[in-house]
């Protein structure tokens, strides 16, 4: 599914390439960024083309974010349609770029298109002991709808997930909530 651009202030949020690999093999490698991910860290560049390389049938789209002032690949965002209405989401940032706003920016314009494009509902899913993922989700206005006991088998073992979930009239900048149309 092809994954068009967007931006925000300091953002933009396009289509990853092979050209963005080495930038972004920075972050998957990091054990800290990898540590509640549901893969290991990535041993190769070659290995964060494939796994950033949209493949066919592929139900997510994914984008890499791009800080504008220094044109520098320093993260990514995906989305996927679990149920007609109901979408997914997942990011990653560097830890380079970790401190600064860019994740609340980013997953923000995001929210903002999945939102404008038609969905009544978006959640994610994270591990009990990301703080700072929580923190961000909960930041911008998602619920914790539900604990998943043993949910996930990754690199660290077997690993509980909460989902969190936002509500399109949840959420302030919704146009429909503002009481615009479209």
């Amino acid at each position: 599914m092809k994954a068009g651009p967007f931006e925000s202030a300091r953002l933009l949020i396009r289509a990853p390439t092979p050209d963005d690999a080495p930038a972004l093999y920075e972050a998957y490698r990091d054990p800290g960024v990898m540590r509640f991910w549901s893969s290991p860290p990535h041993g190769s560049v070659a290995e964060t083309v494939d796994y950033v390389t949209p493949h066919a049938g592929d139900q997510w789209r994914q984008w890499v974010i791009v800080e504008k002032a220094s044109n520098a690949a320093i993260g990514t965002l995906a989305a996927g349609e679990r149920r007609r209405g109901v979408m997914e989401i997942g990011y990653l940032l560097s830890a380079a770029a970790s401190g600064r706003g860019y994740a609340r920016e980013a997953v923000s314009a995001l929210i903002d298109l999945l939102f404008a494009e038609g969905a009544r509902r978006i959640f994610a899913d994270t591990d009990p002991d990301n703080v700072r993922s929580i923190a961000l989700l909960t930041e911008l206005g998602f619920q914790r709808e539900g604990l998943l006991r043993a949910e996930w088998e990754t690199h660290i073992g077997v690993r509980d997930s909460i989902i969190w979930g936002l509500l399109r009239d949840e959420w302030p900048a919704c146009p429909q909530k503002a009481g615009e149309t479209g």
